[in-house]
């Protein structure tokens, strides 16, 4: 499975089996995290076999089950940026979907105290991102049609057939991406100099939500075939 067949296939998933993540898929989600660390600055920590952050009143609200694994989304407080964390996360959840493991992005309905005492000083949590065998592969949810993410000129571009393919291919990629409570915030769109816009249009979570259809938008467009017109 690649990395966009991943992104089709991936669903949040908040039920889990009591099941130990097999040791290859582990060292391999180690080594994608050591790498995402490596060019983001972040300190983001795979942790295993501790059910204490889902435990509790939060997780019952959240209606999340049999979590022992977890990946803490972190980093130095003057460098964390959200839209940071959600390209690299989604980064390391697709990849962990290519592991035939299972993931949910996790903002609020989990013990941030336990996950806190866990930083080092200085450091800034934004969220988690539950991991694990899920009791099933979860569902898809409905997404707005491919248009709904083009920007005003985009969609006067598309009515007369002048965007590019590889364009086109990004934001279907996009609209596979989760976000929170499916709001689906963003657009995309071409400046006047050819390179790549992407916008969040407001909600929770806004920022976290833009980095991962930002990540989306790059495994469908192919990133050899444009240039973002802000890097993270």
């Amino acid at each position: 499975m690649d990395i966009l067949e991943a992104a089709a296939k991936r669903n949040s998933v908040r039920n889990y089996i009591d099941k130990a993540i097999d040791p290859e898929a582990e060292s391999a989600l180690r080594a994608e995290i050591e790498q995402c660390n490596s060019e983001s600055g972040l300190n983001i920590r795979l942790v295993t076999d501790d059910p204490r952050a889902f435990k509790g009143l939060m997780a019952h609200y959240g209606k999340f089950s049999g979590v022992k694994n977890y990946i803490v989304m972190a980093g130095a407080r003057d460098d964390v940026k959200d839209e940071k964390i959600g390209y690299y996360g989604e980064r390391i959840v697709l990849k962990a979907q290519t592991l035939s493991l299972n993931t949910c992005w996790v903002a609020a309905t989990f013990s941030k105290r336990t996950v806190r005492r866990m930083l080092d000083r200085g450091e800034k949590l934004v969220c988690v991102i539950a991991l694990g065998y899920g009791e099933t592969q979860g569902r898809r949810h409905v997404s707005k049609p491919i248009e709904a993410f083009y920007s005003d000129s985009c969609r006067r571009e598309a009515s007369c057939s002048g965007l590019p393919e590889w364009f086109k291919n990004g934001v279907k990629a996009a609209a596979l991406a989760p976000t929170a409570v499916n709001q689906q915030k963003f657009e995309f769109g071409i400046s006047a100099d050819g390179r790549v816009t992407a916008r969040s249009l407001g909600g929770f979570y806004s920022k976290v939500d833009l980095g991962i259809v930002r990540y989306h938008f790059e495994i469908g467009a192919g990133i050899e075939n444009f240039e973002w017109a802000e890097m993270l």
